[in-house]
């Protein structure tokens, strides 16, 4: 298991995934944050962007800020972010 801090940034123009120096994540979703949209999009595109199912990704929390925890079932050593 592999656990990141996610910055979402809903209604953006287009989907983009960028690390941070400090090893965390800022995500651009075109979705908007209502109704659970941009967390479905994020889980959608985070399971792409690792090469897993959508079940193995799991927000730990922040589900309704721009700020949250996300775990990846990933073996760390695994991980290179490309």
């Amino acid at each position: 298991m592999k656990i990141f801090t996610v910055k979402v940034k809903p209604n953006s123009q287009q989907q983009s995934i960028a690390e941070q120096p400090d090893g965390s994540l800022t995500v651009h979703l075109k979705s908007p944050p209502v109704e659970g949209k941009a967390n479905q999009e994020l889980i959608v595109l985070l399971a792409k962007k690792f090469k897993v199912p959508k079940s193995a990704i799991g927000i730990k929390s922040g589900f309704s800020s721009r700020n949250k925890l996300v775990e990846v079932a990933i073996e760390p050593s695994t991980y290179i972010f490309p």
